[in-house]
Parts: structure tokens; sequence; C-alpha cells
């Protein structure tokens, strides 16, 4: 097949979406297929560019969190486009590239699939300039007139599937989750991690990477993680990841005297993931907005016992009590998860068998790829028998 990808985000922007994109074209291309993606160019994207990825011209956005609007107005991406053939188009968006998605897809009358990939109302709060009442209720009205005017909507899990329910009315729908690169997470280095920040080998370590940022709930994760340090002197926090809370949570931290065994280590390179996971004993997770949590697999697939929020996404990648904890959004249950799983070793080597074995049965870039492309067919196969019957009702008027 001949698949175009067009999504608002990619790399070298790290976050989930990217990683996601990133992901399954590398999945989909080592089975044979072609991929081509269309995204906005970001600083420093020279370094990925091959023969598949073309870059619409972009500005950047003054908001919290650094973002590459696209322009999606351009001859040239346009003329590419136009002399390309593709079996099938997928959006990764509802807006600006993905509208783009859905033009090419019914100029060229080839079906197109969207996938869900965000809870977008909870990013609302970067458009600073409109109420976030408002500006909740129109991106989600925006996504579901988009979801439901596409030929096939793709959810990365069951419960948010359960959730967007209402507002997506379509009969074409299934669950597809981001899955992990094996090749990107193999021959892990963790020695050096530890060694660069002095935490000593005997120390209990936590770690979370994701944005610093309102819509991780990273403020609440900071006040339970500054009250378990504050209980036990032998543990560190790795808090990977940057944004806008970053300041708040260093001075949160120092204010509760443990900021000398918390670090900062910024924004990592996808290369250096696997490292820090590693190194690592307990992988700590607070947000309450995500469809899947990638990172969440990740760390599962380096055999990291997880203690998360019991949210939507999360819980159906985590298995309580068996590949990790999931708690309620209360400092004291969070807390006494972690006293039961950093200090029962018998325990915590349990989950982090049952979490390597349930990432790499179920969440690997070649099972996730295998599903996309089961999907792929199913909607090619209707989309022929629509065409045909349309045109069969064309010829008998």
């Amino acid at each position: 097949m001949r698949i175009a990808f067009f999504t608002n985000n990619y790399l070298p922007n790290p976050y989930g979406v990217s990683t996601s994109v990133d992901g399954f074209a590398r999945g989909l291309r080592n089975m044979g297929h072609e991929v081509f993606i269309f995204a906005p160019h970001w600083k420093g994207d020279e370094a990925f560019a091959d023969e598949y990825i073309f870059r619409y011209p972009s500005v950047d956005v003054p908001t919290k969190v650094p973002f590459s609007l696209a322009l999606p107005i351009s001859p040239e991406v346009d003329r590419i486009i136009g002399k390309l053939d593709f079996d099938i188009i997928h959006a990764q968006h509802p807006n600006i590239l993905g509208t783009q998605a859905k033009r090419w897809a019914r100029k060229k009358k080839i079906p197109i699939v969207f996938t869900w990939h965000s809870f977008y109302d909870s990013y609302a709060h970067y458009v600073s300039f409109i109420p976030e009442k408002i500006a909740s209720k129109w991106v989600i009205d925006n996504a579901a007139h988009f979801a439901n005017t596409v030929d096939h909507v793709i959810f990365p899990t069951k419960s948010v599937q359960s959730i967007l329910g209402e507002v997506v009315k379509h009969d074409r729908v299934s669950i597809v989750a981001s899955g992990v690169d094996e090749n990107l997470f193999a021959n892990p280095d963790p020695v050096p991690i530890r060694e660069k920040y002095d935490i000593p080998k005997e120390a209990h370590l936590l770690v979370s990477i994701s944005r610093l940022s309102q819509e991780k709930n990273v403020l609440f994760l900071a006040r339970v993680i500054a009250r378990f340090l504050k209980s036990h002197p032998h543990v560190y926090f790795l808090f990977c990841g940057d944004g806008d809370l970053r300041e708040e949570l260093e001075e949160l931290f120092l204010s509760k005297e443990v900021l000398h065994r918390v670090v900062f280590p910024g924004k990592l390179e996808r290369s250096d993931v696997k490292h820090y996971l590693h190194a690592s004993d307990v992988f700590v997770y607070a947000s309450t907005s995500e469809t899947q949590g990638t990172i969440i697999t990740e760390a599962m697939y380096c055999g990291v016992p997880i203690v998360a929020v019991r949210s939507s996404g999360v819980r159906d990648i985590v298995e309580d009590g068996i590949s990790g904890i999931l708690v309620k959004e209360v400092v004291g249950d969070f807390t006494y998860a972690l006293e039961r799983i950093a200090f029962d070793q018998e325990f915590r080597d349990s989950l982090s068998v049952a979490a390597r074995n349930r990432a790499r049965e179920f969440f690997t870039v070649q099972v996730c790829a295998q599903k996309l492309v089961n999907v792929y067919k199913h909607v090619l196969d209707e989309f022929e028998v629509t065409d045909e019957k349309s045109a069969k009702e064309e010829s008998e008027h």
C-alpha cells in the first residue's frame, strides 16, 4: 500500500503524536508499504529529512510550550501531492493539515482515516486569548465534526472510545494503540545516567517523562513526590521534560527541602529515553488527559513498573496490581502505592516482568502496525464497495 500521513506534529518535536507517527511509519515500511509524511517545518528537521517526508512552511507560535504552526497553503507541497498516488490517507489531527488531508482524499477519490490522538479540550488553556470554556467546546465540536465526516475513526484505547462515543456518531471505528519501536529501545546503557547526576547506586530512583505543563498534572505529581522524598532520604527523582511549569516545580521541591534529590534533565532526545528508563526503579505518572500515554508502554517495555493515576487510556495499558499500580488522584493513595512498590523488591520484580511481557506481546510497533494494516484493508474494501454502488446508481439515473 501507499499511505499518506498528514500530521501537525512530527520529529524533532518529541511528544506523543510525533512518536506515534514515526513508529507506525517505521513499522509499515518494514512490512513493505510506502509511507509518505506531510508535516510542518520544525527547527532542526533537516536531521530527519528523507525522500518520503515533506514539510509545509510554518511559523513559531508563542504559546507556553514551543509549537510550530503549519501554513496549510503551499503550492510546492500541493504540486508534490498532486503527482503522487496513494491508496489511503491517514489524518493525525482534525484541523490545519487534517483539513488538507481530507481535501486531498476527496480530490483523489480515496478513503481517509482519522486517529483521535488527544483530549483536545485539555489543551485549550494554551489559547490564552480565548476563554478556556469557549475554546474547549470549540475544539471538541471541531474534532467531532471532522471525525463524523471521514471514512473511519481510530481511537488508541477502548476507554477513550467509550468517553467520546457521545460526540463521535460514527459506526466505523477501530481501536489501535501506538507501539514501541523495538529497534529504538535496543541496547540501553543505564549506568552513565546515575553517574551523570551523582545518584548513588544503592538509592531508589523514581522517574517521570512528560511535558512539564498543566495538562500533564505535574503539580499534583510533584506534591506526591516531595512528600515521599521527605519521608525517605535514600530516594531520588528524575523529572524529565520541559515546559512552562518547570520553575514552579523547582520552587515546590525547594520549599519542601528536597530539591537536592530531584533532577531536571530537560527534554530528552528520543534515543536517550531508554537509558533513563532502565536506570530507574519505578515510573510515576499523574496525567489524566491521556488517550494512551505512549511513554507508559515504553516504560513497561523496559521493565519499569508503573505507579499512575487511574485514568482513561492509562487504565487500558496498565493492569492494576500486575504490571503496575493505578490509584485515585489522591496524594495519600499515590504515596501508599509508592511505599508498596519501592521497598518490596519481590513485588517490584513481579510487576517488572509482567510489564515487560505485556508491552512486548501487545504494544510493539510490529504488532500495532499489523492492526493498522488490517484497518486499512477493511476501509479500502468498504470504500470500493461504496464506490461501485455509487457508480451503479449514477448509471441507472
